[in-house]
């Protein structure tokens, strides 16, 4: 899609999460979600009617909870990108997250989507915090970076402790006006380890989509960190083998 062609107002996505694990034992799962897209580059410092930002809401988006926790989290992307040798990323910047609920929030994962200004897309940061309380982001950029494209990332962030840090990571992101997909699969040495995806339909946030939201799914954020453990339990008792937790990367930012 050419988010030129797109309106610049903050999006509401509601759609599905999917997990499927391949070896040595099957397990999968499948639940609800909401999220957030937002136009970074437009968003008003105070927020949107139905989402307020830096300040209590039954939902809420705080600058802090992304990046290095600064108050301003697109001064923080664009300094990256700067650094990473992406100068062109000036166009519309397009944030793929959680927002917190009712105060609180945790984001398995995250992605900035960076554009030209000609609407091409220059790069895509994908933001993973794991429940260690640990963050690492993944750069994609390079020649061929396009929306529907396979894109790829060596794994060097720990994030489940049943799989170990190696292998590589799969991106591939589709967007249209109200539709977007985020699918993430994970090949160790072994090849296809797991297979994951974030969807959703999308529309305008406002006050009155967010609060029948809310409704729908009070408990959206901390429901997240429950379904993360749980499926922990599952694995234990399917005696999938429990790998320690290993010293992070030295580097922010894994190009």
């Amino acid at each position: 899609m050419s988010t030129d062609r797109a309106a610049a107002v903050p999006m509401l996505g509601s759609g599905v999460v999917r997990h499927r694990r391949l070896r040595p034992r099957d397990n999968r799962f499948e639940y609800p979600t909401r999220f957030v897209l937002l136009p970074m580059r437009t968003l008003p410092a105070a927020g949107v009617p139905g989402l307020p930002r830096n300040r209590f809401g039954l939902f809420a988006f705080h600058d802090a909870d992304h990046g290095d926790g600064r108050a301003d989290a697109l001064a923080w992307l664009d300094e990256l990108l700067a650094a990473e040798g992406v100068p062109d990323a000036t166009g519309p910047v397009w944030l793929h997250t959680y927002p917190r609920v009712l105060g609180y929030a945790f984001n398995p994962v995250s992605f900035w989507h960076c554009h030209r200004t000609d609407g091409s897309l220059a790069a895509i940061v994908a933001e993973v915090n794991n429940t260690f309380g640990e963050r690492h982001c993944y750069l994609l950029a390079g020649h061929g970076l396009a929306y529907g494209r396979e894109l790829q990332a060596r794994k060097v962030f720990h994030v489940s402790p049943f799989c170990r840090v190696e292998g590589r990571y799969r991106f591939r992101f589709m967007r249209t006006a109200v539709r977007l997909v985020a699918r993430i699969d994970h090949d160790d040495d072994a090849g296809a380890l797991l297979q994951t995806s974030v969807s959703g339909t999308l529309e305008p946030i406002t006050p009155a989509i967010m609060r029948q939201a809310f409704w729908r799914q009070p408990l959206l954020t901390l429901a997240v960190i429950a379904r993360i453990h749980w499926q922990a339990v599952k694995l234990f008792a399917k005696r999938v083998p429990f790998v320690g937790k290993p010293t992070p990367p030295e580097r922010f930012v894994t190009r």
